[in-house]
């Protein structure tokens, strides 16, 4: 098996390469040299509206899933796949391995030079950790979960897959307030959403560092910002034409769901919910409703129905078709009407075009139209 997996491997770095992804020397080097099966020898297929195991095997289907470029889910509602029922259970994704292709796209965005000390913040399997260590030196690493059993696990696979000698330190902790004992560091990454960065991964980071995270509010299609330390200690820089869907940074108590609000006041629209799904204009209107959640499911009528939520004031907006329902001091689907209408006016613009400004006090994202007109909004 050994010949096939190392086959295996050279086989995703040709994948990569044939979807246009970028593999620098060091970058090619790390994927060539770390076996993804080390740290993903089981994971989740999606069968109905179950999610069943598929554990290590010498067969060539297990070999080809889990060195496709693929994203693969590692764990639902908090049980590995390693410890599910073999006749798998229904619920929610809680961890995954990312596809490679957008590990090596952040990688390179990050920049890793030996010697460089790096925080990760997501361990998940282990993967993305031990591809950091073989772009630095392992014991400059430092990366933290919330899962015990992810960090004790990746630990372990960690210390079996590196070279003899110190390795990454692994942290069971919140991963919003950093690893403060091991800073300043050179680079950040994060493998979880959030949607305003967290002051502590601000603080950790050493002047003139590299920050990549993923953003990603509840209405945005995701993304993946690259920002720069400035002297002042503020964060800058831009997002990249990555689309990312990454899992969110659990930190604290979490909302409740909000239940009905209805009857309300019910007006025509020429929107219909569904132009949320559309990832490219998603994200903008996050920009416009920051602390709005959503909802959407497929009625009786097979009609879709879409639900907006801001638990700040209580404003609630239920879509269905072209009417929508209004409740509260605000009419929150008039706010996506209004964004809309100025996505169109500037052309759609792409998510690479706009810029991010970071402090501790307050996250901007800004965007300039060919007139020389500045945009900004607070996240």
């Amino acid at each position: 098996m050994t010949q096939a997996l190392s086959e295996a491997r050279v086989g995703l770095a040709r994948q990569m390469e044939r979807s246009g992804t970028v593999l620098s020397s060091a970058l090619l080097e790390a994927f060539l040299n770390v076996p993804r099966h080390a740290f993903v020898p089981a994971f989740y297929r999606r069968e109905g509206e179950r999610f069943v195991p598929w554990l290590m095997s010498d067969d060539e289907a297990w070999l080809r899933a889990v060195y496709a470029d693929d994203s693969l889910i590692t764990e639902v509602d908090g049980v590995h796949a390693e410890e599910a029922d073999p006749a798998g259970l229904r619920g929610v994704p809680t961890s995954s391995s990312t596809a490679p292709s957008l590990m090596a796209d952040m990688l390179d965005a990050l920049d890793v030079v030996r010697g460089s000390r790096v925080l990760e913040i997501g361990t998940g399997s282990g993967y993305n950790a031990a591809l950091l260590s073989r772009m630095t030196e392992p014991h400059l690493v430092t990366t933290i979960d919330r899962s015990a059993t992810l960090v004790d696990t990746a630990r372990e696979r960690l210390r079996a897959t590196l070279a003899p000698g110190p390795g990454p330190t692994v942290a069971l902790g919140d991963g919003a307030l950093g690893v403060a004992g091991s800073a300043p560091y050179e680079r950040i990454i994060a493998t979880c959403s959030v949607w305003r960065i967290p002051p502590a991964w601000i603080g950790q980071l050493r002047t003139g560092g590299l920050l990549v995270t993923p953003l990603k509010g509840t209405l945005a299609g995701g993304m993946v910002a690259r920002l720069t330390k400035l002297d002042d200690g503020t964060l800058a820089g831009r997002v990249m034409h990555t689309p990312a869907a990454f899992m969110p940074l659990i930190s604290g108590p979490q909302p409740q769901s909000s239940g009905s609000y209805l009857p309300g006041t019910e007006r025509p629209t020429r929107l219909r919910g569904s132009v949320l799904d559309d990832w490219t204009f998603s994200f903008f209107a996050q920009l416009h409703l920051p602390a709005t959640t959503i909802r959407t499911w497929e009625a009786g009528n097979g009609s879709d129905t879409t639900t907006l939520h801001d638990p700040a004031d209580g404003s609630y907006a239920q879509v269905r078709g072209t009417r929508v329902t209004t409740v509260g001091p605000r009419d929150l689907w008039e706010r996506v009407e209004e964004a809309h209408a100025l996505w169109r006016s500037l052309n759609r613009p792409r998510r690479e075009w706009f810029a991010i400004e970071s402090s501790t006090e307050s996250q901007v994202m800004s965007y300039t139209a060919p007139s020389g007109r500045a945009y900004r909004w607070t996240m």
